[in-house]
């Protein structure tokens, strides 16, 4: 089985480009199933039931969380539906709306997908969350008689030690530790020695020439003078896709991994 992982699709810009390009990746890979994050979709921030709509039509199968998963309202009923592919940080407190895990079927067998947000992630680092280890270890211990080939987690947060460290606490326990929100791939995709595929952060699929998504003109003033300013999106230039590909054994650990980067002209998109 190969599992895509895509990073933060970053708002409309990010929505094209999926729309124009995964179709014919997804054959070019031999991809069975494709994550991806979404809590940036919308604008930037949140997901709008239409734009889930437009991703799963692309060939997204399944979206994971992040701090902006709930920014949208209409969304909150498709993320408390288990048989919608798309979930929330799972470290939430328990009365926070919305499902953190879910499983989609593939043809292969069912797949275990969870979205953890690290303990400091930029404004929303003072709201009240669980620890995300000890909420991944309870929700492994409850399904752990849950037939499945595969269990993909995600982990949305700052701190690239935080990142690091999920990754080698669940080595051996689950195909995958992803780690997003820095919307910058790092250069140290592997698979750990209990067979567990990790990448501190896979980036973005968005506008290539921008801070994260973002015009310079918008953020440069912030840099330099310490002004308040607005995010205003970018739309013009080439556009990136990165994401991580994981092969699949019989065991559901992973056994080959492939840290995926592609960049497009805009007139291709």
């Amino acid at each position: 089985m190969r599992i895509l992982y895509l990073g933060d699709i970053m708002a409309e810009p990010g929505i094209e480009l999926i729309e124009h390009r995964l179709p014919m990746l997804r054959k070019e890979l031999r991809v069975d199933m494709v994550i991806a994050q979404a809590e940036n979709v919308s604008d930037g921030k949140g997901i709008r039931p239409k734009d889930l709509a437009r991703l799963r039509s692309a060939g997204v199968d399944f979206c994971t969380g992040g701090n902006h998963s709930l920014n949208r309202p209409e969304i909150i009923g498709q993320m408390s539906d288990p048989q919608v592919p798309i979930v929330r940080p799972a470290n939430y407190p328990p009365d926070t709306p919305g499902l953190g895990y879910k499983y989609f079927t593939t043809p292969q067998g069912k797949v275990l997908v969870v979205s953890l947000l690290g303990q400091i992630v930029g404004k929303d680092a003072d709201k009240p969350m669980d620890n995300p280890l000890l909420t991944i270890d309870a929700i492994l211990d409850a399904q752990k008689d849950v037939k499945r080939v595969a269990t993909v987690v995600n982990l949305h947060g700052d701190f690239s030690s935080e990142k690091i460290v999920l990754g080698h606490y669940l080595d051996g326990r689950v195909t995958a530790v992803v780690g997003d929100h820095w919307h910058v791939a790092t250069a140290d995709a592997r698979i750990l020695p209990g067979g567990t595929a990790h990448m501190t952060d896979v980036g973005m699929c968005g506008v290539l020439d921008s801070s994260l998504g973002v015009k310079y003109s918008s953020i440069i003033p912030r840099w330099r003078e310490g002004h308040s300013t607005r995010n205003e999106l970018e739309t013009a230039g080439p556009f990136q896709l990165n994401g991580l590909l994981v092969t699949v054994g019989d065991d559901g650990l992973a056994t080959a991994v492939e840290p995926i980067r592609r960049i497009y002209d805009q007139s291709a998109v």
